[in-house]
């Protein structure tokens, strides 16, 4: 194990992937923003085609800086490497596309993001990669011959269900199917699903890795077998590239990744339990509930429970954009993990296209609400939800004219 490896997540979030510039001594990494570089000779060149000397030929295969946040990303998640993309979508995209072949099935352990639901529907279908939602007791008996790829997230967007890791990974074991799970909302500060036998991680590095709401990024995290085939087939072929600018903001993102989700869970923690109870409030989906069914699992698997919550409100989608309109503090935005909190309604907007049927079976209703805790003071949040909220009740209290 490197010196690196040994050295606690806080200290390897800063310092992993980051060395000082050997031509100018530069403590902060560059920012190469250059498409191509100088192989010097003839020979050279012809051997960093091959793939027998290391080096860099053309940004949309690797970039240093590109390659600093990889290493970095590598080291958080316990991976023996990592591949960044330009987006969440690009990452998932590129992994599905260099993976599954026409006849494989993915059994998808939902809800999912629903950007994911419409590259497996849209895209896939029709080339003929079947896609299945199996809830986590009948995974062992869904499993089948093409059964290829089984996707989760953890926890789930925008619901906060948990999956056991641990049992997805056992039921996969020695059966060729690779397991990958979305680790957008719990970040690896607060899970590492490698640690539960899971294969690769992706991020949207949208959300939490940056963290500023200023870049657009994903991330595929995994073994180094698989992270050489995406290189090739996802930046090579696809060209999902990320540009050398947004890795220097996840470089400088990561670093303070360890105290930005202490602040994050600390404000969904006192968001969360001072709402409940709220006559408006029909249910907080929040695993840090002891009630939640995901509790025990979620205890085992997270370091803490997220900074993410979603509100069940009485009165379905009227009540819900009474709410949003009143919170003041609240940006409604369709990120989440931004230092600034954010509200979205994702029957509306992030699972709109989501058949109605699907969305009332992944429990995405017309009256939940979607909150991203960002790192304000909690108090003052939590003020100005309960303000919104009591404005529910105020205008359901009003005649109503007929």
């Amino acid at each position: 194990m490197s010196s690196e490896r040994r050295h606690r997540f806080a200290t390897r979030a800063v310092h992993q992937g980051q060395h000082p510039d050997p031509e100018t001594g530069a403590h902060a990494t560059p920012i190469y923003q250059t498409s191509t570089f100088s192989y010097g000779t003839y020979a050279h060149g012809a051997a960093l085609f091959a793939g027998e000397a290391e080096g860099y030929v053309y940004s949309r295969i690797g970039n240093p800086t590109t390659r600093a946040f990889e290493e970095k990303l590598a080291s958080l998640e316990g991976t023996e490497d990592a591949v960044a993309f330009a987006s969440g979508m690009g990452a998932i995209s590129a992994l599905l596309l260099t993976v599954l072949r026409p006849g494989d099935e993915v059994l998808a352990l939902g809800p999912l993001y629903g950007g994911t639901e419409g590259l497996l529907r849209d895209v896939l279908e029709p080339y003929g990669v079947r896609h299945r939602y199996v809830a986590d007791a009948e995974l062992a008996e869904a499993i089948g011959p093409a059964t290829r790829m089984i996707y989760l997230e953890t926890p789930t967007n925008p619901t906060l269900g948990i999956h056991d890791l641990g049992h997805v990974s056992a039921m996969a074991r020695g059966k060729g199917i690779l397991t990958v799970a979305d680790n957008t909302f719990s970040t690896p500060y607060l899970t590492r699903p490698i640690e539960h036998g899971i294969d690769v991680v992706v991020h949207s590095a949208t959300k939490y890795l940056g963290g500023h709401g200023d870049l657009v990024a994903g991330v595929v995290a995994g073994p180094a077998t698989l992270t050489a085939e995406l290189r090739s087939h996802g930046l090579r072929h696809v060209g999902s590239v990320l540009g050398a600018f947004e890795s220097y903001l996840l470089l400088r993102g990561c670093k303070t990744l360890a105290v930005r989700m202490e602040r994050h869970c600390d404000n969904a923690e006192t968001v969360a339990r001072g709402v409940r109870g709220h006559p408006a409030v029909a249910g907080v989906h929040f695993p840090g509930f002891e009630d939640h069914p995901g509790h025990t699992l979620a205890a085992r698997q997270m370091e803490r429970f997220g900074g993410m919550l979603a509100l069940e409100l009485h009165g379905g989608a009227l009540a819900a954009e009474r709410f949003l309109d009143e919170l003041t503090l609240f940006a409604q935005a369709v990120s989440l993990g931004d230092v600034e909190s954010l509200a979205t309604h994702p029957a509306s907007t992030t699972h709109q296209l989501l058949d109605p049927e699907v969305r009332a079976r992944q429990g995405i209703s017309d009256g939940l609400v979607r909150l991203s805790l960002g790192i304000e003071d909690g108090d003052d949040l939590l003020q100005d939800v309960l303000r919104a909220l009591d404005h529910i009740e105020v205008e359901a209290a009003e005649p109503v004219d007929v």
